[in-house]
């Protein structure tokens, strides 16, 4: 007999509650943000229409399902089941936080603060769940590329905005870049860095980059199997180069970088904590990944 269908709920610490675990108490938190020109309430307001979504949503689940709850900060450490339907209450950023641990599975995104997020991927609110859940097998999804990193020791790292492969600091990344345009063509640069991202994130650190340059590139929309990247502060030199600096990736294509500095790293979404070790010598290949973000209407 198949499992019943999990309702995995993804939240996140608010600011309210990192305030109490780091002061103590309300009294002491609100002296902390008057000594700094800012008041409480706003704060303890945007905590409670986070509660109060998340309490709507949870009570919104069919009686025969299952639950859990995820925070953020544990998301590396949970493990997701084939049956599961997910539940993002929060922001847009926190989709994109658990999409790298999902191989599939629907997600549902409740907005807890409307006007305040944009909105993008956090699509509904909690009043529609109930309705979201007893038909998720028949609302439309929309697949959202996703953009992957292998490493040539089989590490593989998802995201569903952008990549960034360079130095964990402020130092100079050295590496030599392979694109494939059709044919490989190679170049050794010296850079800040490089980022490869989705028509998801050509809506945030791409799309800066992107204005930056004042590239001609056309960014890819969220559905759009293409990915973008740019070199970020290329340094012209004897033995390194400028000249490829940015470019579009189809399915299929991808871009490899060979470290030629003691340490870089990779990581997605801004997670920082979660990132690949690239030493000297090692390379690492970045596409668009063969699995996409399902994300219910």
């Amino acid at each position: 007999m198949s499992l019943a269908p999990r309702a995995v709920f993804v939240h996140r610490t608010t600011e309210y509650e990192a305030l109490l675990a780091r002061h103590g108490t309300h009294g002491q938190a609100a002296f902390f943000l008057s000594s700094r020109g800012r008041g409480i309430e706003d704060v303890r307001e945007r905590h409670e229409r986070n509660r109060r979504a998340l309490a709507e949503v949870a009570a919104a689940v069919p009686l025969q399902w299952r639950q859990a709850r995820v925070e953020r900060a544990d998301l590396d450490r949970f493990l997701f089941g084939p049956e599961d339907v997910v539940v993002v209450v929060g922001q847009d950023g926190l989709v994109a936080n658990v999409a790298k641990y999902l191989d599939g599975q629907p997600v549902i995104g409740i907005d807890t603060d409307p006007g305040r997020n944009a909105g993008v991927l956090v699509r509904h609110r909690a009043a529609d769940a109930r309705a979201l859940l007893a038909a998720v097998d028949r609302t439309g999804a929309d697949e959202l590329t996703m953009v992957e990193a292998v490493t040539d020791d089989t590490q593989r790292l998802l995201a569903l905005n952008e990549i960034y492969l360079g130095p964990p600091g402020h130092q100079t990344a050295r590496y030599t870049l392979t694109v494939e345009n059709p044919e490989p063509a190679t170049e050794p640069q010296a850079s800040s860095g490089v980022l490869v991202g989705t028509g998801t994130g050509a809506t945030g650190w791409l799309r800066s980059l992107w204005q930056q340059s004042a590239s001609a590139l056309p960014l890819p929309v969220p559905t759009d199997p293409r990915l973008a990247w740019f070199v970020r502060e290329a340094w012209p030199s004897p033995t390194t180069g400028t000249t490829r600096v940015e470019g579009v990736l189809s399915a299929g294509q991808s871009l490899h970088l060979t470290v030629e500095s003691d340490r870089l790293v990779a990581f997605g979404d801004g997670m920082e904590s979660d990132a690949l070790e690239l030493t000297w010598g090692q390379t690492v290949r970045v596409g668009v990944a063969r699995t996409a973000l399902r994300l219910v209407g």
